[in-house]
């Protein structure tokens, strides 16, 4: 069974209900509205008192432009609880400031907390200069946040010197601890990139390094206590705090493998699994540093956006699960069946899809950086003579996958590099014209990072590795280990550092350079260095 449809309309109300009359009159004025503004939430505490600490949730800070960025905080003095907060709408104020001390403030407000979107909040700070640092708190009633640090991007027509980010994907609370992280923090970053897998949606399993709190999550207090669970891990929050974040999601912050309305479990209703999309998406808004253009409506919310760093880069944030069409072939590794090679299939959407055409044409930057969550590369993952590639890969969307590198190699995209995340393992990947054959032109490069902790230690990587090279020529690079991706940008080339950590099931594993690759501008190919 397929489904595919740019924007499903199935609308859930507050208390958690499909209401088609309350999603027209309530949705598009929420959009519209300044939503955390202290005129549009009548009565608000102004000198609150709270059971215990509020910003037990630390803070962070994301889609940074020019002139300003997202400041993102929650107040939860019981966060596993609901939050613990009263339903009351509460002030908070905010202040950016050009020291660590404070002393130099370059804006400062308030904003209000509201219980129906979890007492989160989100101030979208502008007026700031470009391409610098600066460093953020939040206080309501006496109570004071943890100061954060943050960044301004480039102004547009800029050239920087270089851009330092890391990616990283699928940090699995029960499996592991959040040791790479405490390594990441000491990088000098830019930027942080978050390709999904934040959270997992599954039931606690007993005799696991930590254990998930309650059932499989499915209602809004479900999903905002499993996101306060990973929240109030140290290493999480420090990095959260020490630079800004891109965020895209993947598929656990739903559903395991669902693809638009369509559940994991066939035998789900589409309403019902709308209903749980939609609990997971109000949450995953309230959990991170985004924008009012990504307040979701109902099971809906628009996540793909771009966000430049001059005219040395361009990062498109994709979504490659609301829009997708359902896997073809079967679950599991598969040849290309017929289904798969229907040009109707999609990762994308078509209204994706079509922005994304746009903007790389328009787009004068010297490196084009999709940050989107499934393998491109076309990988054989089965030895021998048979075929097997991933269903819920690009493979099961085969004809717009081949659409996306050939519109890159006939309009000539400058420099276009694929950031994955998704499968637990690291791969250098050249994405060629043509996968069929195997020495057609390289179009792009793909980075594909390995889990924060998802999977535990992992396998040891595979003794077949060089017929794993020898079937696939255009995978350079392939590793099991954990860890994460660091990248540094210059006009002229492009570094790669794949940094992983060999265990995670135990605290204090050191860091390592498992593998680095440059890319020259103007040239696709990958060199190991």
């Amino acid at each position: 069974m397929t489904l595919c449809m740019d924007y499903p309309i199935y609308p859930i109300s507050e208390s958690g209900r499909v209401n088609r009359r309350s999603f027209i009159l309530g949705t598009s004025s929420l959009a519209a509205a300044a939503m955390w503004s202290t005129r549009a939430v009548g009565a608000v505490k102004r000198q609150p008192t709270f059971s215990s600490y509020p910003f037990s949730l630390g803070v962070a800070s994301g889609d940074p432009a020019s002139d300003g960025v997202v400041l993102w905080t929650r107040l939860a003095p019981k966060p596993l609880e609901g939050g613990g907060m009263p339903d009351e709408t509460v002030e908070v104020s905010w202040v950016v400031a050009e020291d660590e001390q404070m002393t130099r403030v370059a804006r400062k407000g308030t904003t209000v907390a509201r219980p129906d979107w979890g007492h989160s909040v989100h101030v979208e700070v502008e007026g700031l200069r470009p391409n610098r640092w600066y460093w953020y708190q939040f206080k309501s009633g006496s109570e004071v946040s943890p100061k954060g640090r943050t960044r301004t991007m480039p102004l547009a027509d800029a050239m920087p010197n270089s851009l330092r980010f890391v990616f990283t994907s699928c940090q699995h609370y029960e499996t592991g601890y959040y040791t790479a992280f405490e390594h990441m923090v000491r990088e000098d970053l830019d930027l942080v990139v978050q390709l999904g897998d934040y959270i997992y949606e599954y039931a606690g399993i007993d005799d696991r390094v930590r254990r998930h709190t309650g059932l499989e999550i499915a209602s809004v207090e479900d999903y905002r206590n499993r996101y306060a669970l990973y929240k109030s891990d140290p290493a999480l929050q420090t990095m959260h705090a020490a630079a800004p974040w891109l965020v895209t999601w993947d598929d656990h912050e739903v559903d395991n493998n669902y693809a638009n309305a369509i559940s994991e479990e066939k035998d789900v209703q589409q309403k019902d699994f709308l209903q749980r999309r939609a609990n997971a998406y109000k949450v995953y808004y309230e959990s991170m540093p985004l924008r009012r253009s990504a307040l979701p409506r109902g099971p809906n919310m628009k996540l793909y956006r771009n966000v430049p760093f001059g005219r040395l880069a361009d990062f498109f944030v994709l979504d490659t699960r609301q829009y997708r069409t359902d896997q073809p072939c079967g679950e599991g590794k598969k040849p290309l069946c017929d289904e798969a090679m229907d040009p109707s299939n999609t990762l994308l959407g078509k209204r994706q899809r079509n922005w994304l055409f746009n903007g790389l044409q328009r787009s004068e930057t010297e490196w084009n950086i999709l940050a989107q969550q499934v393998m491109m590369a076309r990988v054989d993952r089965t030895a021998g003579p048979e075929i097997g590639y991933s269903m819920d890969q690009w493979p099961s969307a085969e004809m717009e996958r081949r659409r996306i590198l050939k519109f890159m190699h006939d309009r000539e995209i400058r420099n276009p590099v694929v950031l994955t995340g998704d499968i637990h393992s690291n791969w250098a990947n050249e994405l060629i014209a043509d996968f069929d054959e195997l020495d057609s032109a390289t179009v792009a490069t793909e980075f594909v990072g390995t889990s924060i902790s998802s999977g535990g230690d992992g396998p040891r990587n595979p003794n077949d590795l060089d017929e794993l090279y020898s079937e696939n020529p255009f995978v350079k690079f392939h590793n099991t280990e954990r860890g994460y991706v660091s990248c540094q940008v210059s006009e002229k080339e492009w570094r790669t550092d794949y940094r992983t950590v060999e265990y995670v099931t135990r605290r204090g594993a050191p860091i390592n350079t498992r593998a680095s690759f440059v890319l020259e501008n103007g040239r696709p190919k990958l060199n190991k260095v």
